[in-house]
């Protein structure tokens, strides 16, 4: 795979997870064009050598379905030889080199052992019909590659309205990840993910390391060449946070600080929520059933 650009999403409220993925991804070697989809209409300078990147055809269309913002990653669908992240990635080794000999359709997250956030109720029958082994083939849509286009603009838009996939790739509500994951099965082209055989690269996703990191990664192939943060608002920082703040200043790391601690906070409020109020479902079925029981 020849890559030709790296592509991202983002936003004035990311902008200081934007700064820290560029400068990762610059300190790799990497001088290809960054191409940024911008997830609203919010705007910020951008760095040499990138430059904001929007279909409006496509998006105008989305707009008309009331589609979320995320959405806009489908043109990435439409475009050869790029390697999409989200703006929450550091770089570890330069992609354009990891990706070399590879072709085709390229992931490399843990998503088979977790695949619940790549589905809908909709969507699930394509993947059974595929294959028994249909967990293999999904993946987390912060991090991507293709060599090839997927789907011309005019299919996917078609494709998109139809039937058995506008509720996953229009009207679903909350993100675009199973949009993307059932589009990449309708054009059957296979997902290679490097943390499966005969890659076996250690997991991209710094959720599964919450203590000491670099004890896993004891050969460079089995060292992921980036890790996606997706949880971090977690309860506890990690050693691995610190691959993100290397590349910011002071003065952005007091920022970014000051970010994650007001997010953490929030993260901690609407977890005891949810579990107050799953104690309590808890305790009225008990209730319910001791009732039932006579007891």
């Amino acid at each position: 795979m020849l890559l030709e650009s790296i592509v991202t999403m983002a936003s004035p409220e990311v902008r200081l997870r934007f700064v820290a993925m560029e400068r990762s991804l610059r300190a790799t070697g990497c001088d290809l064009p960054l191409r940024v989809i911008p997830y609203n209409d919010g705007r910020f300078d951008l760095p040499p050598n990138a430059d904001w990147w929007l279909d409006e055809e496509l998006a105008d269309w989305l707009r008309t379905w009331k589609a979320h913002p995320t959405m806009r990653k489908y043109q990435c669908l439409t475009i050869p030889n790029f390697q999409f992240i989200d703006a929450d990635v550091i770089f570890l080794r330069n992609p354009a080199e990891v990706l070399k000999p590879l072709e085709g359709f390229v992931t490399s997250c843990g998503h088979w052992k977790n695949p619940e956030g790549t589905l809908t109720p909709q969507s699930m029958g394509h993947f059974a019909r595929h294959s028994t082994n249909w967990q293999t083939q999904v993946f987390n849509t912060g991090q991507w590659a293709c060599d090839r286009v997927l789907v011309a603009w005019q299919t996917l838009r078609e494709r998109c309205e139809s039937a058995d996939f506008k509720e996953t790739c229009l009207t679903f509500p909350y993100h675009e990840q199973p949009g993307v994951n059932l589009l990449v099965r309708s054009t059957g082209v296979p997902v290679q993910n490097l943390t499966l055989p005969p890659w076996n690269m250690q997991s991209s996703w710094a959720g599964d390391y919450p203590d000491e990191f670099r004890q896993y990664w004891k050969t460079p192939d089995e060292t992921p060449y980036l890790i996606h943060w997706a949880g971090i608002h977690m309860a506890q920082s990690r050693p691995i946070d610190g691959l993100i703040e290397q590349h910011l200043t002071p003065d952005e790391q007091d920022e970014w600080m000051q970010h994650i601690k007001a997010a953490r906070q929030k993260w901690l409020c609407e977890n005891k929520g949810l579990r107050s109020r799953l104690l309590r479902i808890k305790s009225a079925c008990r209730a319910f059933y001791t009732t039932l029981s006579g007891n």
